[in-house]
């Protein structure tokens, strides 16, 4: 094999491994290309993604003031119970007195 043949042989070697590699190429290129469907199926997924956070986030919200306006409520309570103990417990008290006195008058 004199030098041209081995040239020749070269480029038709590099030439080959060039054409497989860009066949190769083309292949995956189209196999993994996305299709504007699927684009179209990947934004309307996003955009129901996204309002399902928001509701998600206007739900949480709601929740937190719902939370603290029952939390307010469940210390008014407490608060009006407490006071209606210690009336209830003045009261009790000022009974015991007012019967002592009346048993005390009458003998």
């Amino acid at each position: 094999m004199n030098r041209s043949e081995l040239i020749v042989a070269t480029a038709i070697i590099l030439f080959v491994a060039f054409a497989l590699g860009w066949f190769a190429s083309w292949l995956v290129n189209r196999f993994t290309r996305v299709s504007k469907a699927d684009v179209g199926e990947l934004d309307r997924m996003a955009q129901s993604l996204h309002e399902a956070e928001e509701t998600r986030d206007q739900a949480i919200t709601y929740l937190q003031q719902r939370e603290a306006e029952i939390t307010n409520q469940l210390t008014q309570t407490e608060a009006e119970l407490r006071a209606a103990m210690d009336g209830l417990r003045d009261a009790r008290q000022e009974a015991e007195e007012l019967r002592s006195y009346i048993e005390r008058q009458e003998a």
